[in-house]
């Protein structure tokens, strides 16, 4: 993480806060609040802190809200300390803080959708380049479920994969006997017959790719508990419900991460003597 919130200062730095140098007297201290202006998830408290100590060790750094915890608003965190020091952190512990809670408080609303249906609201890959991690932990305490980190811990056969295979059947079958120990192997099916096919070459997770509500019942049908599914494909917070409801095992959304928008929170700083 230390690396990433180093890439993220020298983008925002540079050569040096020109500004604050030129207007913040010298040795001058203060204390900030960081205020959370709407409704929704905390997330990436600690992320904010961090990029406060990189730039200064010597900040006091004190959050007042919880990782994953639903607020209306109200004050998430206050640092005090030399008062250049916390301007020139602002920026990028803001960016995290308000990105990080807006992918957590978008997966918060998805998985209240489907409360009480039994299905879990999953990220994708759709993430931004670099902040993967992060992304996927704001996922996390805003209740959904992280799917594979990236290409290199789990098999996932797509569209284009079965093409050049030969089709899904194929694919699975190249899929399974592949598979290193311990690594699931899904297949994305984009018909019953696929989901037939992949059943048959023994296949236990299917992802079933911008189906109708009838046919993912069908596909529940014709798995009959013999394979997790997921369902994925354009499903927003309108249609999530029904989806859940024909007794699908996961819904990813490609939303939660890269559609959400970032959580509004600002910094307001009082000089101190």
């Amino acid at each position: 993480m230390l690396n990433l919130i180093d890439r993220a200062l020298r983008e925002d730095i540079g050569d040096g806060d020109l500004t604050t140098a030129a207007v913040v007297p010298e040795g001058s201290r203060a204390r900030a609040r960081i205020e959370q202006k709407a409704a929704g998830v905390a997330a990436g408290l600690g992320v904010a802190g961090a990029v406060f100590e990189r730039v200064d060790p010597e900040l006091d750094w004190r959050a007042h809200a919880r990782e994953g915890e639903w607020r209306e608003g109200g004050l998430l965190a206050e640092v005090e300390g030399r008062a250049a020091s916390i301007l020139t952190a602002e920026r990028v512990a803001l960016n995290f803080l308000g990105r990080l809670s807006g992918v957590a408080t978008a997966t918060a609303r998805y998985a209240k959708a489907v409360e009480g249906t039994g299905a879990r609201v999953l990220d994708t890959r759709k993430t931004t380049p670099g902040l993967r991690a992060l992304e996927k932990e704001a996922v996390r305490l805003g209740g959904g479920v992280s799917h594979r980190s990236g290409l290199f811990d789990a098999i996932l056969v797509k569209e284009n994969h079965a093409e050049l295979a030969g089709g899904v059947g194929e694919a699975a079958r190249r899929a399974l006997a592949a598979a290193p120990a311990g690594v699931t192997v899904e297949v994305e099916c984009a018909t019953l017959d696929e989901v037939s096919d992949a059943l048959e070459a023994g296949v236990t997770r299917l992802l079933l790719d911008n189906m109708s509500i009838d046919e993912l019942r069908g596909a529940v049908e014709l798995a009959g508990g013999r394979a997790e599914l997921e369902a994925s494909g354009g499903i927003t917070l309108d249609t999530i419900r029904a989806v859940a409801e024909t007794g699908v095992d996961y819904i990813s959304v490609g939303a939660l991460t890269h559609s959400a928008p970032a959580l509004d929170v600002s910094l307001l700083l009082d000089p101190l003597e």
